[in-house]
């Protein structure tokens, strides 16, 4: 019991320590310029949290600055047993990156629609006839992921990388953008010149439920203004449950959709542009902008994911090494070896 109650313990004070340290690299987002870098680096990661790239960007960036990495930015990372089953082994002497990773819980109710009903079950409790079983994350606890730069053995397979001409858009992008549009019950509307809509590129009606885009720009500039549409079609309007009440973060939150679109399609991100940090992360009352800045990276992440997901166009990688078994992406992280790369969960969630 005591040999248990000293492992909980100093389980803490890593979480402690790795909490810290990402409370700190968000801190430290401080222009736009960093927060397009970062949401730059999450797209080239978009498998795993906001919360997780973070992590490992800073602690790479540690490595690479005390000379332990050959590269200045992580390419591929993954858990010690998911090296092992690409042939490839953890060299002697490189620390993995700690990363957040979820505990899971399994909970039983007869009524499920009914959230107070629900019990956690036990370790190896069954349930009884009639409750139906679920799984739900009730913590976090420090994993760890090495860099391939850290690893040696068989070569990974290599992925195509999309070639574009300036001004061109990936081929499929601006249909399948204009899909999900369309699935959300948005008519689509070409407008001659910027003067048609207020002088902006994009608008989107959530009246006339209409998005409308200016037809005198290049292809690159139109798949980007209309992701930029499509994240608020997704995010905002009038039952969006506040984010409206603070304009700048709703403009953020589409800049910054239509940006990691953008860049998990290899396309140029110069142009995309963002308000300085401070005048938006400070905007919500009750919250500090460091909480602001990682919900709101988040929020993006995961509406960013819902339409590359549903995309058949080719897009670079996500982080997650070329090759591995897709059963290992779900296994649940245990210690230094196994940890979970699809889309680990930053926060809480009920079931």
């Amino acid at each position: 019991m005591r040999k248990v109650t000293r492992s909980l313990r100093e389980r803490e004070q890593r979480l402690a320590v790795l909490q810290a340290r990402l409370i700190d690299a968000v801190g430290e987002l401080v222009t736009s310029q960093d927060w397009k870098r970062a949401l730059e680096f999450a797209a080239r990661f978009r498998s795993r949290s906001f919360s997780n790239t973070m992590l490992i960007y800073v602690q790479h960036q540690t490595a690479f600055a005390e000379g332990r990495v050959s590269e200045p930015a992580p390419t591929y990372v993954a858990g010690f047993k998911q090296w092992a089953s690409l042939d490839r082994h953890v060299d002697k002497g490189q620390m993995g990156y700690a990363i957040l990773a979820p505990v899971t819980g399994r909970f039983a109710s007869v009524t499920p629609e009914d959230r107070a009903s629900w019990r956690r079950l036990a370790r190896g409790e069954r349930p009884v006839p009639g409750e139906v079983i679920r799984s739900r994350m009730v913590g976090v606890r420090p994993a760890y992921v090495w860099d391939v730069s850290q690893t040696s053995g068989a070569p990974l397979p290599d992925l195509p990388r999309p070639a574009l001409l300036q001004g061109k858009a990936p081929t499929g992008l601006w249909d399948g953008l204009a899909d999900q549009v369309i699935a959300r019950g948005f008519g689509m509307r070409s407008v001659s010149n910027a003067a048609a809509i207020g002088g902006a590129n994009g608008l989107t009606n959530y009246t006339t439920h209409e998005v409308s885009i200016r037809a005198d720009m290049d292809d690159a500039a139109r798949v980007k203004t209309l992701a930029h549409e499509l994240g608020h079609v997704l995010l905002h309007g009038p039952d969006d449950g506040g984010s409206l009440l603070h304009r700048g973060i709703a403009e953020v939150e589409a800049e910054s959709v239509a940006l990691m679109v953008a860049a998990a399609h290899g396309l140029n991100t110069e142009d995309y542009t963002v308000p300085y940090v401070s005048t938006w992360a400070s905007s919500v009352e009750g919250k500090t902008q460091v909480e602001v800045l990682q919900s709101t990276a988040e929020r993006v992440r995961t509406t960013a994911l819902t339409i590359l997901d549903r995309l058949s166009t080719h897009q670079i990688g996500d982080g997650t090494p070329p090759g591995l078994d897709r059963g290992l992406l779900n296994q649940v992280p245990r210690g230094r070896s196994v940890e979970k790369v699809s889309r680990d969960v930053a926060e809480v969630t009920g079931p």
